[in-house]
């Protein structure tokens, strides 16, 4: 197998892994776990986890006291978007929260726009019409009914946390720092939400059958562990666009699994928005200056040299 195709089957595994968070998660609503107990084991599994990675990798837990500060208020962000995209899926359901999700990287061109000044390409306006045109088909049904509100605002405060948190972590203070540190120390400080949410344990649901504590550790692995790294390898053999690129593959895991498990439904008139959303955000990826600010969240080490009979990637 030649390093391309090595490098999409990676960034398909990344995608198809985070998409499995519905996957995990609704049984354990199911079993009547609410999404801070679901997301505070979630980050506490995950932890060591990546605190071991650090480890084999052989760098510093050690941060300079000015990087502080910055890494609290990442975490926030980042346990922010977790929490508002798992409050979302008892309002609608998960396929279609995960591609609502999906319009954060034009959130980020929007950003880049307002704030920082960034000029906006005409392929950029028209992508972002495209997506407004498929929410809209997705938020009202061809029977009248439409989307829960609360469920939708959710799904679009989850999706600024996150692209706050893209735009943020690029930013000086942080940008020279190893991603994987970086992950460790936002999560660590993601947790302290969760924490403080479920009174510090006061108010934490455990869930109700043995096997459940398997969805929880399989919630801090592949969306998280496996996700990250499998994202890592793919940059390193096909770069950073076609990597971002195959991030469309995680609103179709979400789908798939809502539909094959859960016993979801989608019309023709959703499956179209769907479609629209995926596309328009697509090429905003692709033809955007934002490829630069996805991947600093998406890779989780510096890069490293691959050999290869015909090439070698930095």
């Amino acid at each position: 197998m030649n390093v391309k195709a090595k490098g999409y089957i990676l960034g398909a595994i990344a995608a198809a892994t985070y998409g499995m968070n519905p996957l995990f998660t609704l049984p354990l609503y199911k079993s009547g776990m609410d999404p801070d107990s679901v997301l505070f084991f979630r980050y506490l599994f995950a932890i060591p986890l990546l605190g071991m990675m650090l480890k084999v990798r052989g760098r510093s837990f050690k941060l300079q006291r000015k990087e502080v500060f910055p890494l609290v208020i990442m975490g926030l962000l980042v346990a922010l978007s977790s929490l508002t995209l798992f409050q979302s899926y008892n309002y609608m359901d998960a396929g279609i929260a995960s591609t609502l999700l999906f319009v954060y990287p034009i959130m980020v061109a929007l950003i880049m726009a307002l704030v920082f000044k960034e000029k906006v390409a005409i392929q950029t306006v028209v992508c972002i019409l495209l997506a407004l045109g498929g929410i809209g088909l997705l938020y009202k049904s061809g029977d009248g009914t439409t989307l829960s509100l609360t469920g939708t605002m959710l799904v679009f405060a989850s999706a600024l946390s996150y692209a706050l948190y893209i735009v943020g972590i690029n930013q000086n203070t942080l940008k020279n720092i190893a991603t994987l540190k970086v992950t460790f120390y936002v999560l660590l400080f993601g947790v302290t939400l969760f924490l403080v949410r479920v009174n510090f344990g006061g108010n934490l649901c455990f869930p109700n059958q043995w096997y459940l504590w398997g969805n929880l550790l399989a919630l801090a692995i592949f969306p998280t562990a496996i996700s990250f790294l499998c994202t890592t390898s793919a940059i390193q053999y096909i770069g950073s666009t076609p990597t971002a690129i195959l991030g469309a593959l995680e609103p179709v895991t979400a789908i798939f699994f809502g539909i094959t498990v859960f016993g979801e439904t989608l019309s023709v008139r959703e499956s179209i928005g769907l479609i629209m959303v995926i596309i328009a955000v697509t090429f905003v990826i692709a033809g955007g200056k934002i490829t630069s600010y996805l991947i600093r969240f998406r890779k989780l080490f510096p890069r490293l040299p691959i050999k290869s009979s015909k090439r070698k990637c930095d």
